[in-house]
């Protein structure tokens, strides 16, 4: 498999998963975040690095 890509901070972690086409540009705001949404990824980031370091 292949290793996650983990910038030094949650955002530019959230901009590499943008440029690879994981997370969209722009949140749609839907009653339940879908998968791509840049929110969930922002705090999926932080919890990843705090779990790292």
């Amino acid at each position: 498999m292949g290793k996650k890509k983990l910038g030094a901070t949650p955002q530019e972690t959230v901009r590499l998963w943008t440029k690879a086409g994981k997370v969209k540009k722009k949140c749609c705001r839907s009653k339940s975040r879908c998968k791509k949404c840049p929110v969930l990824a922002l705090k999926k980031a932080r919890k990843e690095l705090a779990k790292a370091a």
